[in-house]
């Protein structure tokens, strides 16, 4: 990972100053300050609370690698002290893949939209590794990436049964939620970054 001063946004796309990527977002200054804001609070928090920084990188490799986007998922790994967590959250990841949203709306008029899907669980190996209290956080995330319809307060027990806090609980959601604002950006801004090239050379 880089130093707190990086723009991640820009060294995620490979966005070099000056260039008309960087001119375009240079145009919402607030919306690229506050996405690097939120980057810097969730992952370079000058308190870690009750959420220690390599579960909130194991999280983020997680998130990023069930949205396949290699690099994002890299990015965090790269940042994880213990390197043992980038291996059993990658073998996660394999296991966790699937397409979405599905899931079940509670009884009423949106019912008819319910689909069926994989509810994933930590397999058991890879729970030794990370420790319950981490599992949950990546089933947890699982399900806020493909069935959020079924998050409830059921779902919020389990974490905190392994061990998660309220406050916890609330910054986890962040991470998640975050990240598939982060992956979207990136991706978008690389479609344009690559269809400007292509533009270039036509």
């Amino acid at each position: 990972m880089t130093s707190p001063t990086t723009d991640v946004i820009d060294l995620l796309v490979g966005i070099a100053a000056g260039s008309p990527l960087d001119r375009l977002r240079a145009e919402r200054p607030e919306t690229r300050l506050n996405a690097q804001k939120s980057y810097q609070a969730l992952f370079e928090p000058a308190h870690q609370g009750d959420v220690t920084q390599d579960e909130r990188l194991a999280v983020a490799v997680f998130v990023a690698g069930l949205h396949a986007t290699a690099d994002i998922s890299e990015f965090y790994a790269s940042g994880l002290a213990d390197k043992t967590l980038a291996t059993a959250v990658g073998a996660e990841v394999e296991k966790g893949r699937t397409h979405g949203p599905y899931g079940r709306y509670p009884a009423g008029p949106l019912s008819g939209e319910d689909r069926s899907g994989l509810v994933y669980e930590v397999s058991g190996d890879s729970r030794n590794a990370l420790g319950s209290k981490l599992a949950a956080a990546l089933e947890h995330s699982h399900l806020l990436v493909f069935r959020p319809r079924e998050s409830n307060v059921g779902a919020l027990q389990k974490l905190l049964d392994e061990g998660w806090t309220t406050t916890g609980v609330v910054t986890l959601s962040q991470i998640v939620a975050f990240l598939a604002f982060q992956i979207r950006v990136v991706t978008g801004l690389k479609a344009l970054a690559a269809d400007t090239a292509q533009s270039a050379s036509a």
